[in-house]
């Protein structure tokens, strides 16, 4: 990695003080891994729980605050929810340039500001043209959110630590989304509009901590190179995607999304309704245990896979996700049933586990591909592919489920699953064993 930040190491006051660690050993425990981290990382890592608790609380009572509270038509509210991940989507292009150009901090800084001029919006909406306003500014912090937060941790973190790094943190935002979820579930209440009033605020008021930490602790860390204005012909979409492992490692990501996290808001609840027949109940609970397995298995698979292949991980992860489906899919043979709601639980406890597996490889093989000067288009190209598996999967979904194509619904996510192994197999023939998680990370020499 190139020299940036504090000192000699990438927002570190000095490479001594990083970790009494060899570049690519494991790291075998909580305490170790938090040893290893320089100060900017435990900053970072010590508040996700908190940044994401207002997010938990209103991320699964969205669309029923717009329709069942504001009164908007149904047609619309989806309308609405759908334009923040396409606003999004839109934003994230430009945002990797800028985070490149005038680093990450600069930019998360005017995201967070735009998450809570947004929900706040939100919290008043009694119009639609408030509510399309209120969404698009939501929408432009989560286009630079992925990219801006990834770069930033890649540069304070890096080596071995930054895949552990990568998996913590995931279940951390897990714990504080599911925690926000389950107190929102008990706190709103469709007929006191005050009550979601109350938790949109919540959520732009946890935005606060981000932004804190950016402009105090974190204010001197750089994250990008002191030339990422020069013209840099290399660094350009265009060229960063015509390199192989970056081309597969896209779509490797975006199927995996539109497999995975793409139906966890359609696909699955929908299935688990119309098909397996369980109450929302029991679909609220999924979901819980999908938190929990998450948060309780996160560390042990982090020392699973510490030193071994990223790509062969992934083959795993598909593994586990194509006999989660086949879980799922086994539901509908007994619909109405206690076996069913079992199975229901069983498929998002199985589908967690290998949530477990993506998120610590996958932003980290993209930012070991990086170089500090292209860091936030790396990030912004993982994000897109990401958003857009997030929005197709629905899509497909609603189509397939709508039409009865219950069984080919299933045959379509185990088939993915299986096109993601063999993905991942073309992606380890062309990506650097450096960035498939085999040996220490070396010093960039400007175009890796």
């Amino acid at each position: 990695m190139a020299e940036l930040g504090l000192g000699t190491h990438a927002g570190r006051p000095d490479a001594g003080d990083v970790r009494g660690l060899g570049e690519n050993e494991p790291v075998t425990g909580m305490k170790t891994f938090w040893n290893a981290l320089p100060t900017e990382g435990r900053w970072l890592l010590s508040t996700v729980a908190v940044q994401t608790f207002g997010r938990g609380m209103t991320l699964p009572f969205t669309i029923i605050y717009l329709h069942e509270v504001r009164g908007f038509d149904l047609g619309l509210s989806g309308a609405l929810m759908s334009l923040i991940a396409i606003t999004g989507l839109v934003v994230t292009g430009p945002g990797g340039t800028l985070i490149d150009r005038i680093g990450a901090k600069k930019v998360l800084v005017v995201g967070i500001l735009s998450m809570m001029l947004g929900c706040t919006l939100l919290a008043f909406a009694t119009h639609p043209a408030v509510a399309t306003v209120a969404v698009i500014l939501i929408g432009v912090n989560f286009g630079v959110s992925w990219p801006g937060f990834n770069a930033l941790i890649a540069s304070v973190v890096d080596g071995e630590v930054r895949q552990q790094y990568f998996g913590v943190n995931f279940a951390l935002v897990n714990l504080g989304i599911g925690i926000g979820g389950v107190i929102g579930g008990f706190f709103v209440n469709v007929d006191d509009p005050g009550t979601f009033t109350a938790i949109f605020l919540i959520d732009a008021a946890t935005s606060i901590v981000p932004l804190a930490l950016l402009l105090g602790p974190l204010r001197h860390v750089r994250t990008h190179a002191d030339d990422a204005d020069a013209d840099d012909r290399s660094g350009g979409y265009r060229a960063i995607l015509r390199r192989p492992a970056v081309l597969w490692l896209t779509l490797l990501t975006f199927l995996s999304v539109f497999i995975g996290y793409g139906q966890m808001e359609a696909g699955f609840p929908a299935f688990a309704r119309q098909v397996s027949g369980v109450s929302t109940q029991v679909v609220g609970i999924a979901f819980a245990v999908n938190t929990a397995v998450i948060v309780l298995l996160q560390f042990a698979v982090l020392r699973w896979i510490s030193g071994r292949r990223r790509t062969r991980v992934m083959q795993v992860m598909a593994l586990t996700w194509a006999a989660s489906w086949l879980v799922l899919g086994a539901t509908g043979f007994l619909p109405d049933t206690l076996a069913a709601a079992v199975g229901v639980l069983a498929f998002m406890g199985v589908f967690a586990f290998g949530e477990t597996m993506l998120q610590p490889t996958v932003p980290a093989i993209y930012n070991d591909l990086a170089s500090d000067r292209t860091r936030g288009r790396y990030n912004a190209i993982n994000s897109a592919a990401f958003q857009g598996g997030a929005i197709t999967g629905p899509l497909v979904a609603g189509v397939m489920l709508g039409e009865g194509l219950d069984g080919w619904f299933i045959a379509t996510m185990v088939t993915g699953a299986i096109l993601v192994c063999v993905l991942a197999q073309v992606l380890e023939r062309v990506v650097p064993a450096t960035a498939n998680g085999q040996a220490p990370v070396p010093a960039v020499d400007g175009t890796r």
